[in-house]
């Protein structure tokens, strides 16, 4: 797992085509706003968490993103203990994305 700042994590994205974005927030956060393209696995449903990401695609980037950075650091450790190698943690989360957005 790689903690990236904002600007590195937008960096990396746009020049991955192997990534995919993960949003493991609570539908209610969704409903609130999300960045474009994200697939939604909420973290808090424990083992229905894990058994969707063992679902995913393992040789794909996952740029993984809740409204913080915690709980996407905890999904990205997760998913490294299930077989995921490459798994980058937005610092700072959504909230720091969205206010980037609106600068």
């Amino acid at each position: 797992m790689a903690d990236l700042t904002q600007q590195e994590w937008q960096e990396q994205l746009a020049n991955d085509a192997n990534a995919v974005i993960l949003d493991v927030r609570t539908q209610d956060e969704v409903d609130e706003g999300y960045i474009p393209n994200a697939k939604h696995i909420d973290i808090f449903l424990g083992q229905g968490f894990i058994d969707e990401i063992k679902k995913l695609d393992p040789s794909k980037s996952y740029y993984v993103y809740c409204r913080s950075g915690g709980r996407s650091a905890q999904a990205c450790a997760v998913m490294n203990s299930v077989g995921y190698d490459t798994t980058h943690n937005l610092m700072g989360g959504f909230m720091e994305w969205q206010g980037e957005k609106t600068k």
